[in-house]
């Protein structure tokens, strides 16, 4: 068994998400093993996976502010908004070389902030029960309802790229959970009027965790398994509160215990994660996920 834990991953091209927890439960040795904050296979860059009871966990990374590395294109639209759907809509040489860069960066200006954005088409939001891209593949038009999300940085990186027939901009975004970075590429595009899709997408940060400490799959069995034990992990995502023996065990049987939180806290004693708690009134606090005696801190 493993021990309970959060690994990163540095996802490469061409796996799903799912690729990765498969090939890591077989270097793990165990089947426990979920991820947090789905990337396409065309994506890359970094994948929270969760062991044993760390999968726990895992609700609280989803939601944390992420950094992606991407580069738009436009000049075409495509059925899924990245390179990877066939062209549905195409400018010509004329209509691109009419777009100055002064007003693509406008344009991409009023894609920051607070702003309704409406999910792709092919994303995995559930349409009547169905997944929305499986209702895009079986032939079927449709519009999701667009939703709340804060892109709090979205910038130009290097030189806008021109050629005869698409324009290429890299962007750093600084983003809310529920972002979709193929969704910029196609407003940007449709607000120029020339279509956009996306042509790479590299995730670099979630929270407070870094691709740059990931794990890079190197596709050998030898491979150590740098876990995270749950414990230093949960340190990563929220506060931290030191508990006695007496307050752990009140937790873990279901009781309320006196304390003071902003939203959610860890709940920490002799050296293992016990539990996530929440407010529950004043000076009380109340479980949100409960840890069993030893089986936290590996």
């Amino acid at each position: 068994m493993a021990i309970p834990g959060l690994l990163l991953v540095d996802k490469p091209a061409g796996m799903t998400s799912h690729d990765v927890v498969a090939k890591v439960r077989k270097l793990a040795g165990t089947r426990k093993v979920g991820h947090a904050g789905t990337l396409d296979p065309m994506a890359t860059g970094l994948l929270v996976l969760g062991f044993e009871s760390a999968t726990k966990l895992l609700t609280f990374v989803v939601g944390a502010e992420k950094t992606y590395l991407a580069t738009l294109r436009l000049g075409a639209s495509t059925i899924t908004d990245d390179r990877e759907g066939e062209f549905i809509e195409q400018a010509s040489p004329a209509q691109l070389s009419s777009i100055s860069n002064e007003l693509i960066t406008a344009e991409l200006s009023k894609l920051r902030g607070v702003i309704q954005q409406v999910p792709s088409a092919v994303s995995a939001i559930k349409v009547n029960g169905e997944r929305a891209y499986d209702r895009v593949r079986a032939g079927e038009v449709f519009e999701l309802k667009s939703r709340e999300v804060i892109i709090s940085k979205l910038e130009v990186i290097g030189q806008i790229r021109r050629e005869e027939n698409y324009i290429d901009i890299d962007i750093i975004v600084d983003c809310s959970s529920g972002t979709y970075i193929r969704a910029i590429a196609r407003d940007l595009g449709a607000a120029l009027g020339v279509g956009g899709h996306l042509t790479q997408l590299r995730r670099t940060r979630i929270g407070a965790f870094d691709v740059s400490d990931a794990l890079v799959l190197n596709g050998t069995s030898t491979q150590a398994i740098p876990i995270i034990r749950s414990v230093d992990a949960v340190k990563f995502l929220m506060p931290v509160i030191e508990c006695n023996a007496d307050q752990a065990l009140a937790i873990r049987q279901g009781k309320r215990i006196i304390g003071e939180v902003d939203q959610v806290a860890a709940l920490i004693g002799s050296g293992e994660l016990i539990a996530v708690v929440e407010s529950a009134g004043p000076k009380n606090l109340k479980s949100l996920v409960v840890f069993n005696d030893g089986d936290s801190n590996g």
